[in-house]
């Protein structure tokens, strides 16, 4: 097989819920464990971090990832949903997974997907797990795909867990309250297993107590020992004064990502890399300070607040539900732009209503629809847009609009492209 074929095979074989939604979504972890079982359990090789929540799971797993290569560790990385090319969701020190490996592996385990008939994601797990066992990696930073309970990921018996903040995304699949939502993020929690919960939210904190004390989990609360100043920032990096339980820690920290909602992830992070020291790993105040400054560079991270142009200034971003949207709309607001232009479409499985109550009437908008059946029809999309009193115009593509905000955007004017991971993954130069 060739790689293309490898990929239209598993984009057509298999229930991919990146592109079909909720159907593709398994709630049972029986199709992992026996394809793990098939494969003689790679994950138990190594040692793991495994990362959940609402928000900030993506940012938190590359910030980790980056510290822990720069502390001299082989480290894998699994995250989802991938932007541009499918290997972006597997990574060693920084390097996507070879097509080659990619291929034989679905070669050689094609029966085996046709007995299981797993998901799409239970097999890209399987394939991660597999791949950082024959690369022997020391550790793993496992991100969490979709909940906590139920996703394919929720095998593994980590060194150490974070969970960043909680909000309302996938309601149908999670519950409809943010206990509920916690409930289900919390069920990574492991027996014994130390857990650091980023942000505290007191309407949720009774959640993650209980769990850790039915299972013996030490329990941290990042904000409770680690507090952040920010003390400058451009489009290129952020400088903050780090402190822990009270004293300065970590002065003029810098950091590569520029989302304003990093200050979040934050405390979660080093957190998570204190507990990590506690448990016999060795990094330094420089490792730490590296791997924050380069983990664009170390990760290859793309699409979180990413400049992509400056004259008219373009920024693309993931964010996707309400508190994504609101940290970018107050970022944007930051810039004290002239115009903003922007481009949004939506997915067919989200509460939009909401999201589009919540952003400017002044905006020029400019509606697409991205090329996945999942994608919220672009005539639909404006419909609601309309009934908000949002002003904009539709587009057939994602491109098509790119374009059309780039030749009515005057230089000192903004363009921002979202509103959905899959309408950041059609930007072209990406």
């Amino acid at each position: 097989m060739t790689y293309q074929e490898v990929l239209d095979y598993l984009y057509q074989q298999l229930p991919m819920f990146q592109r079909i939604g909720n159907a593709a979504f398994k709630k049972s972890l029986d199709n992992i464990i026996t394809l793990c079982d098939a494969v003689r359990n790679p994950q138990n090789n190594y040692k793991t971090v495994h990362v959940g929540g609402t928000n900030g799971k993506g940012s938190s797993s590359h910030m980790l990832a980056a510290i822990l290569q720069e502390a001299g560790y082989k480290t894998g990385l699994y995250t989802s949903p991938h932007l541009k090319s499918f290997t972006e969701r597997v990574r060693v020190n920084g390097v996507e997974l070879p097509q080659d490996y990619l291929i034989s592996f679905v070669e050689k385990y094609k029966p085996l997907f046709e007995e299981v008939q797993p998901s799409f994601f239970e097999m890209t797990v399987v394939l991660a797990f597999q791949y950082f066992a024959d690369e022997q990696v020391d550790v793993a930073v496992i991100e969490v795909g979709l909940g906590g309970r139920l996703d394919s990921t929720n095998i593994i018996t980590p060194e150490a867990s974070l969970i960043t903040n909680i909000g309302f995304d996938h309601q149908a699949l999670l519950g409809d309250t943010l206990q509920e939502i916690a409930g289900e993020k919390a069920g990574i929690i492991k027996p014994n297993v130390p857990v650091t919960i980023s942000l505290k939210q007191p309407e949720i904190e009774e959640v993650f107590n209980d769990k850790t004390t039915s299972v013996n989990a030490p329990l941290y609360f990042a904000t409770d020992n680690y507090s952040v100043e920010l003390k400058s920032h451009t489009l290129e990096q952020q400088v903050f004064d780090i402190y822990r339980n009270g004293k300065l820690y970590l002065p003029e920290l810098q950091l590569d990502l520029t989302g304003i909602y990093q200050r979040y992830n934050l405390p979660g992070v080093l957190q998570t890399i204190a507990i990590l020291s506690e448990r016999g790993f060795t990094i330094s105040e420089d490792a730490i300070r590296n791997g924050l400054a380069n983990t664009k560079q170390l990760t290859g991270l793309k699409g979180r607040w990413q400049v992509l142009s400056y004259k008219p200034l373009t920024i693309c971003d993931t964010g996707h539900n309400v508190d994504g949207i609101n940290q970018i709309l107050a970022q944007l607001h930051s810039l004290q732009p002239k115009q903003v232009h922007f481009v949004f479409g939506a997915v067919n499985d989200k509460d939009i209503t909401t999201i589009l109550e919540m952003l400017p009437k002044n905006y020029s908008y400019y509606f697409c629809q991205a090329s996945i059946p999942r994608a919220l029809p672009v005539g639909e999309l404006k419909q609601k847009a309309d009934k908000v009193g949002l002003k904009g115009t539709s587009y057939t593509s994602v491109v098509e609009a790119i374009k059309a905000a780039r030749q009515n955007a005057a230089p000192d004017e903004v363009i921002f492209i979202g509103g959905s991971t899959f309408v950041v993954a059609e930007i072209e130069e990406l």
